[in-house]
Order: structure tokens, then sequence, then C-alpha cells
């Protein structure tokens, strides 16, 4: 069986595989995270997993026998990528944005090893209640959004804001372990090894 490598800094990523019982090494995968211009969501969160996966893959270029996960997670607003925020107002804006509409999530996992890349792109759709200006700055005040894709986290504090999600709860996290799972069978990894 291969070794796994994630190639991702995000603790929600590592607490998702350990989930499902998977055990895997940490590679550095990071990228520029910049869209293209007139890139497309759903291209601009599979390019960016492929390039995070093939990022870690070329840090373990002596290594034989490894496999190397890359994710990427976008929150999209009217066909608009809202990245993680610059600042509070930024943060604040994202959220009155968000505020009372349905939003769509769209997750990308990428599998490469040393001879293919695989990638699935899930997308779910979130919709959030109607927030308040008062709950939006306290939201941001808690510290949680600073790093968040959208400016949320759906499994902490944010939860509150949500009134339904259609699609892969685990994708909105940052990881849909279904997809994931498919794609690692398909290299020979097992999930449930602990």
């Amino acid at each position: 069986m291969p070794q796994l490598y994630l190639a991702s800094s995000s603790p929600r990523r590592r607490e998702l595989l350990t989930q499902i019982g998977l055990s895997f090494n940490l590679v550095s995968g990071n990228v520029d995270e910049t869209p293209l211009p007139d890139e497309a969501p759903a291209a601009y969160v599979e390019r960016l997993a492929r390039c995070k996966a093939q990022a870690g893959l070329t840090m373990l270029a002596l290594r034989p026998d490894v496999c190397v996960l890359g994710a990427d997670t976008a929150v999209v607003l009217d066909g608009r990528i809202l990245g993680k925020p610059k600042d509070r107002e930024d943060a604040l804006a994202m959220l009155q944005a968000l505020s009372g509409r349905e939003h769509q999530v769209l997750t990308a996992v990428a599998v490469v090893d040393r001879d293919r890349c695989e990638v699935r792109v899930v997308s779910s759709d979130v919709s959030f209640r109607a927030i308040s200006e008062a709950e939006a700055e306290a939201y941001w005040d808690t510290g949680e959004p600073h790093d968040k894709a959208g400016g949320y986290a759906i499994q902490g504090l944010a939860a509150i804001f949500v009134k339904r999600v259609e699609g892969s709860y685990s994708a909105v996290v940052g990881l849909p372990l279904c997809e994931t799972a498919e794609l690692l069978a398909d290299f020979a990894i097992p999930c449930w090894q602990s």
C-alpha cells in the first residue's frame, strides 16, 4: 500500500482524514491561490487541488510508492469566489452578502502518485438565515472567520447561521469524504486503517 501524504495545513482536513481511519503524513503543498483571469470557480478549485498535490509530490521526489492528497474549497456567491477575508471590513461585507441567501461551496480533492492524477469536484448548496450586523461583528470578534473561505466555518460557531445544506457537509468543511474514499481506493489506500 502506498504511503499517503496530505498537502494541506488545514486542521479540518487532518481531522476529516483521521475521522475515516486514514494513516497519513503531512507535506508542504503551498501554491499561489490567486484566481486566473476569467477562471470559473469549479476550474479554480480543481486547479488548486491539483497544484497542491503535485507540489507535495515534488517535495517527496526521492520517496517511492507515495500518494499525495491536495484539496481546495471555495465559497461562491453569484458566480464570484469569496476567498479568505483580508480584514474585518471584508469579512463583514462577505457575511452581509451571504445573509439570508443561498450560496455554493465547491471543494476539489486531488490524489496523485508518480503515474497519474485523479480529481473530483463536489458542489454543495448552503442557505444562511438573515444575519444582523451585530451578529456579524460579534462573530468576527471570535477570531474564527479570519482564515476561512467565505469568512465562516460551518463546523464552528457559524453553524447557527446555516438553515440548510444540500450536498456534502464534509465538503463544506473542507474535504468530501465519500469522494475522497473512492479516490483513495483507486490508489489502493483503504479507509478504516486504525
